[in-house]
């Protein structure tokens, strides 16, 4: 399961970008992702717009708000999960969904636990590095962040939603535009009609601006 969340420049570079979509693996659950609170001087995370309903996209520009704490009804789907993966600590279905709603309830340092233990089973998958990759920018790891999704597109070249991603630590949190612009380039190449290939060429006008 995978939320391939893409990220929007802050300040005065392109803030409110809309991105990619949700990719899951096993049981199928796309939807919107919400708008998340980011670390001061962090661009925020966009919402994405769901390839199959969910709760729509917010507009351009619009910004983080807090989240707040998790639903009786979430909380007790984590502590179903938790008991289960105590259980059975080899589940990796079950620590990729914890991943995942910890991701969604806006947990961060849990949801980064949680791939690990389930990168730790199977540690091939670039949707669940990916996600890890949110969840260290998120909380401020950049250099986490980026290896980590640098680590998804040496598994898989053709893993276009990471290179957008790193493309963004490059340019928004790394300050190394030259190098957002190689990553961004190189989807241009490899997926040139791709909904990543049209947000790049946005960010590629924008840094040239």
């Amino acid at each position: 399961m995978s939320r391939n969340i893409m990220f929007a420049l802050a300040g005065g570079m392109a803030v409110g970008f809309l991105a990619g979509y949700f990719v899951f693996g096993g049981e199928s659950k796309d939807g919107a992702y919400p708008v998340v609170a980011a670390p001061a001087n962090v661009a925020p995370v966009m919402p994405a717009p769901s390839l199959a309903g969910g709760t729509p996209a917010a507009a351009p520009g619009a910004m983080p708000v807090p989240a707040g704490p998790p639903s009786a009804e979430v909380q007790a789907r984590i502590a179903r999960i938790e008991a289960a993966v105590l259980v059975n600590p080899k589940d990796h279905e079950a620590w990729v969904a914890l991943g995942n709603e910890y991701f969604d309830s806006h947990q961060a340092q849990k949801a980064v636990e949680a791939y690990g233990k389930a990168l730790t089973l199977k540690p091939d998958d670039p949707n669940v590095l990916t996600d890890q990759g949110v969840m260290y920018r998120q909380l401020g790891q950049f250099e986490k962040a980026l290896a980590t999704f640098q680590k998804a597109n040496r598994l898989q070249p053709s893993h276009v939603q990471s290179l957008f991603n790193m493309g963004i630590v490059y340019a928004n949190d790394l300050n190394k535009p030259d190098e957002a612009i190689k990553v961004w380039n190189k989807i241009l190449a490899l997926a040139p009609t791709s909904d990543q290939a049209a947000q790049a060429r946005q960010m590629l006008s924008q840094l040239k601006k």
